[in-house]
């Protein structure tokens, strides 16, 4: 019974981890197809630059990390990327970047919640930073970001 039960222990923890960040997949060979049947179903596609489409396949809230697989016109990934990054954060330029340039460098928020008095809507992140992070990036009515900023996640901070 112990040996079926780790049996079953080991095909669940393999099962989750292929696919999770792509590599299983080789860039130049492997088809959209099979980058989806890898990684499941991609939270949003969008369109790239050249006429690439970029797949994205966020694992927040718990895997802090937001992959981008980049498929070029002729259906081949390109390659795979974890674009949850401080870097990415960074390029984000309050007062020129737009909303669009927010998902285009990290993906799909989290979460979106709206504040009336400031007008503006907070798109949030779990992240990985040297403690777990939260990346939140404020975003007007007119879709220009407004401020963008990181703080240590509070549920594991610990406390003194």
């Amino acid at each position: 019974m112990r040996n079926i039960l780790a049996l079953a222990l080991v095909l669940i923890l393999g099962g989750c981890a292929s696919g999770y960040d792509g590599s299983n997949l080789t860039p130049g060979k492997s088809t959209e197809a099979e980058v989806i049947a890898d990684m499941g179903t991609p939270k949003d596609k969008r369109p790239g630059p050249d006429g690439t489409t970029v797949l994205w396949f966020p694992r927040l809230p718990e895997g802090r990390v937001s992959y981008a697989a980049r498929i070029g016109k002729d259906g081949i990934l390109i390659d795979v990327q974890q674009r949850l990054t401080r870097a990415n954060l960074e390029l984000l330029k309050p007062g020129v970047s737009t909303e669009n340039d927010v998902r285009d460098l990290l993906g799909p928020p989290q979460t979106i919640q709206w504040f009336e008095r400031e007008q503006i809507n907070a798109w949030s992140y779990n992240a990985r930073g040297i403690e777990p992070q939260i990346y939140v990036v404020e975003v007007l009515k007119d879709g220009v970001v407004r401020k963008r900023y990181s703080y240590d996640d509070p549920q594991f901070i610990q406390r003194r």
